[in-house]
């Protein structure tokens, strides 16, 4: 075995495990609203939520070719650019979820990707067109454009509904509640699980086994599935309860117009190709469930912390991304990504362990917050 196909699999490995993360992260995009007005239990939403983003994944590409070949020249980008920009995703992925913060995984993984880029190539190695019109301008709109849909969406369905007594139009939402988290969760495999398809498929390319343009091999499409639809199961708890509990006090009409907007937004984004945030397409929605809702609180101090996030993320994981690929380069090769590789299993190891403080799990993911920066833990039951 060669060098390369050792650092070929470094690469691969590392994709995947940003995939898994990717999984976690987003699961709350889908379900939050949900598990927060009871329409599911929370393990049963995040398994139904895996299940749909394992058969998203597989009915559209357009996400993947716009990572694989538009965003930065392929022909400049080597493996070690490719796992530098991953461990900036990797990183700030763990990092926001462990202070329970909905950013963009997309975003970060970009980002990390940009950002090895520049510091291996420098700026004429990015697809600056690419990156604005595919990225930064969706990353902008999509948020207003779904909370714009979701003022509107609630505001009709409370006003449809003024006359229904309150238990049956409650009990009515939330079963349709499963329908459109459902759409969320098939919406978010078509667009997320595909930017690691994109990613490895770079990786490929930069080592000369497939040529540029050429779609993601048929074991790609696959493992990437499967990752992100197991990071999923695994549930992001803190991230669930960040935005089912921290922005609105959501009844069951607005969750079910916050995720039909997000599910909306989010497939024909998918259609057209841009890598949008659905983390960001997500806060949006619910937002505008709030504000689309006579007398609701809307935190809007916890969403501008999010918002703050957003702002950070793509240059955050560039800056991480440019230092992996200068560490990784300057011990060489296989070395250095070796070395990097053990360095970012120890810090996701140390995420988790910390995290066990403090935890946030499916038995207290509903109990009350108003969006200190680490949630708390529910308090245990007083004995009888």
């Amino acid at each position: 075995m060669s060098s390369n196909d050792v650092l070929l699999g470094l690469v691969v490995v590392t994709a995947l495990g940003f995939d898994f993360t990717n999984g976690f992260h987003d699961t709350g995009n889908a379900m939050a609203t949900s598990i927060a007005t009871g329409a599911l239990p929370p393990r049963i939403a995040v398994a139904l939520s895996g299940v749909l983003n394992l058969v998203g994944a597989f009915l559209s590409f357009s996400v993947a070719a716009t990572i694989a070949s538009g965003l930065v020249q392929t022909h400049l980008v080597t493996l070690t650019v490719v796992f530098a920009g991953l461990v900036g995703g990797i990183l700030w992925n763990l990092a926001t979820w462990y202070f329970g913060i909905p950013s963009s995984s997309s975003h970060a993984l970009i980002g990390g990707v940009v950002g090895s880029t520049l510091a291996a190539a420098g700026g004429h190695a990015i697809q600056w067109h690419g990156l604005v019109s595919k990225v930064i301008l969706p990353a902008i709109l999509s948020p207003v454009i779904a909370g714009g849909i979701a003022v509107v969406g609630t505001y009709l369905v409370y006003r449809l509904t003024n006359n229904v007594v309150e238990r049956v139009r409650g009990r009515g939402f939330r079963i349709g509640q499963i329908g459109s988290a459902s759409m969320v969760s098939l919406a978010h495999g078509t667009n997320d699980a595909q930017k690691t398809m994109g990613i490895i498929t770079l990786a490929l390319i930069a080592n000369g086994s497939l040529t540029s343009g050429t779609k993601a091999p048929a074991w790609v499409i696959v493992s990437c599935a499967v990752a992100i639809s197991l990071g999923t199961y695994i549930g992001g708890w803190r991230v669930i309860r960040a935005l089912g509990k921290g922005l609105v006090e959501i009844e069951s009409p607005q969750g079910m117009a916050a995720e039909s907007s997000s599910a909306a937004v989010i497939l024909l984004s998918s259609n057209f190709g841009y890598s949008l945030s659905t983390t960001h397409v997500a806060t949006g929605s619910i937002l505008g469930s709030g504000v689309g809702k006579k007398g609701a609180e809307v935190r809007w101090n916890v969403a501008g912390r999010m918002a703050t996030a957003w702002v950070l993320t793509l240059p955050s994981a560039g800056v991480v991304g440019a230092l992996a690929y200068f560490a990784a380069h300057g011990m060489g090769g296989v070395t250095g990504v070796a070395v990097i590789f053990v360095v970012l299993v120890a810090c996701a190891a140390g995420f988790f362990l910390k995290s066990r403080q403090g935890a946030v799990t499916a038995k207290n993911v509903n109990t009350e917050w108003t969006g200190s920066v680490v949630p708390v833990p529910a308090p245990a039951p007083i004995p009888a």
